[in-house]
């Protein structure tokens, strides 16, 4: 059984290490744009060594061509310290374009990946994670290690490069100098991983946090009316203001910890720089070393100081992407039901016979179906009728795969319906519900759900189904936007554009839940008549708490705590006087 993604607080899982999260990374995204990292990285070189050759060049700058006489060298010089810049600045342009490139198609590949993963996930577990903890998993985490090798492939191809050609020539002029300038460097060592520790920890909760919002704002851009008939405007602003808060402490923590280690390569550049100065400027003031050494020296060490910083905060950025990318793999490490993988039995064509055997099924602890037992005849309609609890929409969901039995037998046409593929098992049933699922896509696209429908099959559809009595009436016709949830039709048209849909599926399985419960007299009637037309050839199953619309079923069903407790027509449910009679009575007492 699936379990809601759990929301560590320290990266302690050993599956989800820096290291196996990089190997991850590379093997799932980045291998496939290795050849233009490799370019991309060989353009940060050119761009990291032009630093070290301009510190090289001071030397004689300073030494041969500003000494009497040396005039006629300028121009050599000056023009080679221009190249650098022209060179380096060709380099920048060309390596942030191609990085560019790998990050934007390599994050969106992964989202794409995610959402085809989650998408194979039970029912279950869209229960238990919300919609906006996994919107922000799926835009906001992949957003926020969007630009995490490009920064990895800057740091180690610029700017290391430009720390060893730096380093290379601050050796080549004196290596006591050197050291002397990195005397302090062992001090950063633990601060920078405790720091480390503490910036993934602190991303992590703001990533959950962020999930929160995002769930927030979902809840109240789709429950905006409820919100303004029970005036909850500032109850609901307050609940949101305390996530946002929450986020900003969080963000505000994880900067400092990020800001810390840059601050902490200051104090200690600072100290080697001092170091440096003490000792040099006594070889200087004693004549063993020219100021042109010293110069070319101190600006190489000058211009470490911001690769140095840059590296210090690549930790930092690091970490925040590890967070976001253990909440991805978390979430790819979730599993999809053993199911979809289930055998390759057919069922036979035509309307099916269903049968449930001793079906029992619990939510976690509490028993919804107990030792479920009837058959849906093939071509009819059944009804499912009881009070509110007693197992209706749970029979919908076990025949179309959303939740499985944890005892019995369900069989359609003969075939146990375990033996079928999810995609196959579910081809066999349309649906329409109370609430009928619009997109916000056009008419079109609602009715034919992406599918290549011949025109005279559309046609035909919405006319039986009577959408077109509205259709003509909509100036864009079948191309009109249905508004998100499709807000912009009326409930009897969103019903009517379901029961198209469910005619151009062509299924030979009619499941109806309330199908008319929420509709005026005069759209119930056009409704039904739709309807009436749709079940024609098909097997039907209907859920009902109204009564009037399954007095004419050929069998209806009465369930009471998940066991079937009468069946029979109307007027035998009626003779026999017990559940049946006593809800009818119930409902027309007057």
């Amino acid at each position: 059984m699936t379990r809601s993604l759990p929301v560590p607080k320290a990266p302690t899982d050993p599956r989800y290490t820096s290291r196996r999260l990089f190997a991850r990374l590379w093997s799932g995204y980045l291998r496939p744009h290795r050849l233009p990292m490799a370019g991309a990285f060989g353009l940060m070189v050119i761009e990291g060594s032009t630093l070290g050759a301009l510190s090289w060049l001071l030397e004689p700058l300073f030494d041969k061509v500003f000494a009497p006489g040396g005039s006629a060298a300028l121009p050599l010089v000056g023009a080679a310290i221009f190249g650098l810049f022209l060179i380096r600045a060709i380099t920048s342009v060309a390596s942030k374009t191609l990085l560019t490139s790998i990050a934007q198609r390599s994050s969106t590949a992964m989202q794409v990946d995610l959402l085809a993963h989650v998408l194979t996930l039970e029912t279950r577990f869209f229960q238990e994670n919300p919609p906006g903890a996994l919107m922000e998993r799926v835009v906001g985490d992949t957003a926020a290690v969007q630009g995490v090798w490009t920064s990895l492939i800057t740091g180690v191809g610029r700017d290391m490069i430009a720390l060893v050609s730096l380093f290379a020539v601050a050796l080549s002029i004196d290596v006591h100098w050197t050291l002397a300038a990195l005397v302090g460097a062992p001090l950063l060592v633990a601060p920078a991983v405790l720091i480390q520790r503490y910036i993934r920890r602190k991303t992590l909760q703001m990533r959950h946090k962020a999930g929160l919002r995002t769930t927030r704002l979902d809840e109240i851009f789709h429950g905006i009316q409820a919100i303004k008939l029970n005036r909850m405007e500032a109850y609901q602003t307050d609940r949101f203001r305390r996530i946002v808060g929450e986020i900003v402490r969080a963000e505000v923590r994880t900067v400092t910890g990020r800001a810390t280690i840059p601050a902490l390569i200051d104090v200690i550049t600072g100290i080697g720089f001092f170091t440096v100065l003490m000792l040099g400027g006594r070889e200087i003031a004693e004549g063993s070393r020219t100021t042109g050494e010293f110069m070319a020296f101190f600006t190489a060490m000058a211009l470490t100081f911001q690769p140095i910083r840059r590296l210090g905060d690549q930790a930092g950025i690091w970490q925040i992407a590890s967070a976001s990318l253990e909440r991805i793999f978390r979430l790819f490490d979730t599993a999809p039901p053993p199911r979809l993988l289930a055998g390759s039995a057919k069922v036979a064509p035509g309307a099916p016979a269903i049968v449930l055997e001793d079906v029992h099924f619990a939510y976690d602890s509490l028993p919804v179906l107990n030792g479920l037992s009837f058959t849906a005849e093939a071509g009819q309609m059944t009804a499912l009728v009881g009070a509110s609890g007693a197992g209706k929409s749970t029979v919908f969901q076990l025949l179309t795969g959303m939740v499985e039995p944890s005892a019995g037998k369900i069989t359609l046409g003969g075939v146990p319906i375990e033996a079928l593929s999810l995609p196959d098992l579910r081809g066999q049933f349309a649906s329409v519900s109370q609430d009928a699922m619009l997109f916000d896509e056009t008419l079109r696209e609602n009715v034919t759900l992406g599918q290549t429908v011949q025109a005279d099959t559309l046609s035909a559809a919405l006319d039986a189904a009577h959408v077109s009595d509205f259709l003509r009436q909509l100036p864009a016709g079948l191309e009109t936007p249905a508004g998100p949830r499709g807000s912009a039709l009326s409930g009897g048209q969103r019903q009517r554009i379901a029961i198209a849909r469910a005619l151009v599926a062509g299924a030979p399985v009619l499941l109806l839940d309330e199908a008319t419960s929420a509709l005026d007299a005069a759209s119930e009637a056009v409704v039904a008549e739709a309807l009436n037309r749709l079940g024609a050839g098909r097997t039907t199953l209907v859920i009902a708490h109204r009564l009037a619309t399954v007095r004419e079923a050929d069998k209806i069903v009465v369930l009471d705590h998940g066991r079937v407790v009468e069946q029979g027509t109307h007027a035998q449910l009626l003779e026999i006087g017990g559940h049946y009679a006593d809800l009818y009575r119930l409902q027309f007492k007057e």
